[in-house]
């Protein structure tokens, strides 16, 4: 009986695997094939003759290189400015007091119901009075600005955190801000890592911000993903689309692997309490 439940629970997760990894592994396979079997019917999962050519020419039909520069340091800068804006916020909910703080920490919260969609082009509005369009200078500010999922992250986080390390530190003259660096962000490694996945995921694959707000030349590898790969009538070239996206999600899936461990360990830690 234990064998034969352990065994339909096996085969229910290989089932999700599968389901959960049919989408890239036809990415995969459209990568590999030639526009002439994109367009024959039926359609074939297997491509007859395997193409990795298709790869060099999805990273020299476009400046693959150069747009992927441009997401690693739009991705890099967000991602590095928010985990530390958002620790630091988030000590301040978890350790310092102040009049109405759990009612600010509530309204932070509630912002999490708002879609980015609405705030766009108001945000566009701002940042072209500001002449900031066409610069990077807008992920640098919602970078210092912190998001309110990675903030109550780290509260959650540096609550749990003993409070005689605090006091010790006190006792030894340390102020808050010492208390901070060199006790409180070293230990919570755990949380870095889960804030530096998601915040770089979610700017290396935001495609709304970088139209909007980007030129051609610096935009990112996401928007020009999408509008890149055509041909001299127009036509849209899914195969060499299909291998740039093979090769666009190396960086959050290298990411991934290096900092697995903690990014594990940070998603269930925050929420014990």
């Amino acid at each position: 009986m234990v064998f034969s439940r352990r065994s339909a629970v096996y085969m229910l997760l290989v089932g999700l695997l599968v389901l959960f990894l049919s989408p890239f592994g036809w990415l995969v396979l459209t990568a590999l094939k030639d526009s002439s079997e994109l367009r024959a019917l039926p359609i074939h999962w297997w491509p007859h003759d395997p193409n990795l050519g298709n790869f060099y020419e999805a990273l020299t039909h476009i400046d693959y290189l150069g747009y992927a520069r441009n997401s690693l340091t739009i991705a890099g800068i967000y991602s590095v400015l928010v985990t530390l804006a958002s620790a630091w916020a988030g000590y301040g909910f978890a350790r310092l007091e102040a009049p109405g703080k759990r009612v600010i920490f509530g309204v932070l919260l509630s912002t999490m119901m708002l879609p980015q969609i609405i705030t766009l082009i108001p945000t566009y509005l701002l940042f072209a009075d500001f002449h900031l369009v066409n610069t990077y200078m807008p992920w640098v500010l919602w970078g210092l600005a912190g998001t309110p999922y990675l903030i109550f992250l780290f509260r959650q986080f540096f609550t749990n955190m003993p409070k005689e390390l605090e006091e010790a530190a006190i006792i030894d003259g340390c102020g808050q801000v010492r208390i901070f660096w060199r006790i409180f962000l070293p230990q919570s490694w755990p949380v870095i890592a889960t804030s530096l996945i998601l915040s770089f995921s979610w700017s290396w694959g935001d495609y709304l911000a970088p139209a909007l707000l980007l030129d051609t030349d610096r935009t990112t590898l996401a928007v020009k993903l999408a509008t890149g790969y055509t041909n001299a009538h127009g036509a849209q070239m899914s195969n060499f689309m299909a291998a740039g996206a093979v090769m666009y999600v190396v960086p959050v899936l290298a990411l991934f692997l290096i900092v697995q461990r903690g990014f594990v360990s940070g998603i269930s830690t925050s929420g014990l309490k």
